[in-house]
C-alpha cells in the first residue's frame, strides 16, 4: 500500500533526473573547491555579469535563517528531508512528463544542497550575479547548479500547470 504513494508511472523518470541533477550539482561543487581551489582563487570573471566566488550559506535561500550551530545545521536538514519526502509523493502522483521532470530536478537541487550541509555544515555557492556601473554595484545573491535546478523545476511546474489540457482556459 505504501507503495502506491512513492511509486507512479513518472517515477523512474524523474527519479533519473534527481539523481543527474544532484551529481551534476556535487561534481561541479567538488571540483571547483577540491581541484580548481576556488576559495583561494577568490573572484574569477566569467563575464560582465557572472563572477565565481565561493560562499559559505549556512541558512536557506537568499541567506535566510543563518544557522551556526550544529542544532540549526540539523534542523534546516530535517526540514529539507521532509521536503523532499513529500515532493517524491508528488512525483509519484504525476501525469506528466513535464511535471515529473520538474519534480526530479526540485529534488535532485534539494538533495545537491542538502549533501554539502551534511558534508560541510553550509551549502557551496560559487556563482555570483552582478551589474556594475561607474556610480554603483548591484550584486544578486550567490548560488549554485543546484538552486537552478530548483528554479528551473519549479518554471516547469507553473509552465505544466499553464499548459495542461484539463487546466482552466481564459473564456
Amino acid at each position: 500500500m505504501a507503495s502506491r504513494y512513492l511509486y507512479g508511472p513518472l517515477t523512474r523518470l524523474g527519479l533519473i533526473v534527481a539523481f543527474l541533477a544532484a551529481a551534476a550539482d556535487q561534481a561541479l561543487k567538488l571540483w571547483l573547491i577540491f581541484v580548481y581551489d576556488l576559495g583561494r582563487r577568490g573572484s574569477v570573471a566569467l563575464g560582465p555579469y557572472l563572477d565565481l566566488v565561493l560562499s559559505w550559506n549556512t541558512g536557506i535561500s537568499y541567506g535566510l535563517f543563518r544557522q551556526q550551530g550544529a542544532w540549526g545545521q540539523w534542523a534546516l536538514l530535517a526540514v529539507k528531508v521532509i521536503a523532499v519526502a513529500l515532493l517524491w509523493v508528488w512525483l509519484a502522483r504525476a501525469t506528466s512528463r513535464l511535471s515529473a521532470v520538474a519534480l526530479g530536478l526540485i529534488i535532485g537541487g534539494a538533495v545537491g544542497n542538502a549533501i554539502d550541509r551534511l558534508t560541510f555544515g553550509a551549502v557551496a555557492d560559487f556563482v555570483l550575479f552582478h551589474i556594475t556601473t561607474t556610480a554603483w554595484r548591484f550584486d544578486w545573491y550567490v548560488f549554485n547548479l543546484a538552486d537552478v535546478a530548483i528554479v528551473g523545476g519549479v518554471i516547469g511546474l507553473f509552465f505544466d500547470q499553464l499548459t495542461a489540457r484539463d487546466a482552466a482556459k481564459a473564456p
